[in-house]
């Protein structure tokens, strides 16, 4: 049984797709991030970033104690390695080389910019035009960069639906809330489209509406979730 500490975010979005490809047995541990949930010790002890998702697999593969993964990335690949699917093994260089390489991009670009994107023009209390442009066109040339990689495969890194494309898909839904249309993006919106379909897509947003459908940035929550410091931390 695997445990996930999960909010109804992107992020969060990623590992319950995973799972309900993967079928693995999980259970949903809410972490309302508008509440403050994230900074409680129990879950400190296991995500000392205070952030979702976090992950508890009570039957690793080496027959030992539970095993405790944050980070989205870190836990998409440790999951894919556990069942030996949706990563190539290490034997396939290339492979493996291709998934670790997009499914980087989007955790150190695709994720990271996009939500600064939904920052500055949807929750920074002063709007500032730099900035929203900044980021509004640094989300386009990413999905650029996806569209043209998926000009001639079907999924981003070839043939086979994997890790990447479920760390990317997520940051894309909310694509009119980035200031971009699909219909500029030809092949990412057949992924796109392909990936929604997906069974296993449709029980993971389905297992979100169960958990929360309210937004998760609200005045109340604004300075929570914006306004954390080294100061807030130690005192965490």
């Amino acid at each position: 049984m695997i445990d996930l500490h999960y909010w109804t975010t992107p992020n969060g979005h990623k590992i319950t797709m995973f799972l309900e490809e993967a079928g693995l047995p999980y259970r949903i541990v809410p972490v309302n991030i508008s509440a403050g949930d994230q900074l409680k010790p129990d879950f400190l002890a296991i995500a000392p970033n205070n952030r979702i998702p976090a992950i508890v697999d009570h039957a690793p593969a080496d027959g030992g104690a539970p095993v405790s993964l944050f980070e989205s990335g870190a836990i998409l690949l440790y999951l894919a390695d556990k069942i030996g699917h949706f990563v190539p093994p290490a034997s396939d260089v290339r492979g493996r080389a291709e998934v670790l390489q997009w499914l980087f991009w989007q955790m150190g670009g695709l994720g990271p910019m996009a939500g600064q994107n939904h920052h500055f023009s949807q929750y920074a209390p002063e709007k500032i035009p730099y900035a929203i442009n900044r980021y509004v066109n640094e989300t386009g040339r990413l999905y650029g960069v996806l569209n043209k990689r998926l000009a001639d495969r079907a999924f981003m890194a070839g043939a086979d639906y994997s890790i990447a494309d479920m760390a990317s898909y997520p940051w894309i839904v909310p694509h009119a809330r980035q200031g971009q249309s699909l219909d500029d993006f030809p092949h990412l919106a057949r992924w796109f489209a392909a990936i929604k379909t997906r069974p296993a897509t449709e029980r993971a947003y389905a297992r979100a509406a169960e958990v929360n459908t309210a937004p998760t940035v609200s005045a109340a929550s604004a300075a929570l979730l914006f306004g954390q410091t080294a100061a807030t931390i130690a005192k965490t």
